[in-house]
């Protein structure tokens, strides 16, 4: 837990700049090997913020940094500095795990609890952190599944297992699970590449609402995708960040040659 004295993240409220973050030199080493390479990056609360570059270019080694996945890869090791609100996450005083709640994050892959039910899918995260009163879960569930547009669709089938869902379905119920602890950021990487095509378009619909909730981050190899869903792009190359804009200017007018070059589709 966070130390009395610590500061914390703040948990209750919606504040103006409630999930704003920025990275300052961030650097992560494997071992003797350099991942990513003095990252400076502040993006806007409540914004939808796309994560572009070749395989292997440091998308998502800057995504598992947010919510400090490295500190359960041995030998990972970060530098630098990531503030969220204001607060460095990487402090002695910050616990992973509460952080975690406040930086929920959706994998490329969709991940329910295959033994559990749809409801209890939902109300996973909150159960740990010792909410109890079944009403409270109740609701906290509906309104994540709201969020995620798939209340309409499971209302009437709220505990029957969650793997009896489509795989669409199951990936919208991995971000309600997320969206139910209330976090300020929303991570997720690559969340459409399973998936069919009209369940992708549900899934970057949602995108526009949710802004209005979390900051998200999203990992994208698909250009197209990109453009359309994110306010602001960055274009990562070899463990730098290249360039960080509007997504129009970066996709109409970059400022480097570089990112020119991937957007046209010359590499990558």
């Amino acid at each position: 837990m966070l130390a009395p004295s610590a500061p914390a993240i703040p948990a209750d409220g919606i504040q103006l700049d409630r999930g704003a973050l920025s990275a300052q030199h961030l650097q992560v080493f494997y071992g003797r090997k350099q991942a990513l390479f003095d990252v400076d990056i502040d993006l806007t609360p409540h914004t939808v913020n796309a994560l572009i570059g070749p395989s292997g270019c440091g998308k998502t080694t800057f995504l598992r940094a947010i919510n400090r996945l490295h500190d359960l890869t041995p030998e990972a090791r970060v530098e630098g500095k990531i503030l969220l609100d204001g607060i460095d996450i990487y402090d002695r005083s910050i616990d992973p795990v509460d952080l975690r709640r406040r930086v929920g994050m959706v994998f490329q892959k969709p991940n329910p609890f295959p033994t559990m039910s749809v409801v209890d899918n939902v109300t996973a995260g909150l159960r740990l952190t010792g909410v109890r009163h079944r009403g409270k879960l109740q609701e906290a569930a509906e309104r994540a599944l709201v969020q995620a547009a798939l209340w309409d669709e499971v209302k009437d089938r709220l505990r029957q297992p969650a793997l009896r869902l489509s795989g669409g379905q199951q990936q919208r119920l991995c971000i309600a699970r997320a969206l139910a602890v209330e976090p300020e950021v929303l991570l997720m990487d690559e969340p459409t590449s399973a998936l069919d095509p009209q369940s992708t378009a549900r899934i970057e619909d949602l995108l526009g609402s949710l802004k209005q909730q979390v900051t998200v981050i999203i990992v994208t190899h698909n250009m197209q995708q990109a453009a359309r869903i994110s306010d602001t792009t960055a274009f990562f190359l070899a463990g730098s960040l290249v360039e960080l804009g509007p997504t129009d200017a970066i996709f109409t007018n970059p400022s480097d040659p570089r990112t020119e070059a991937y957007v046209t589709g010359r590499f990558g």
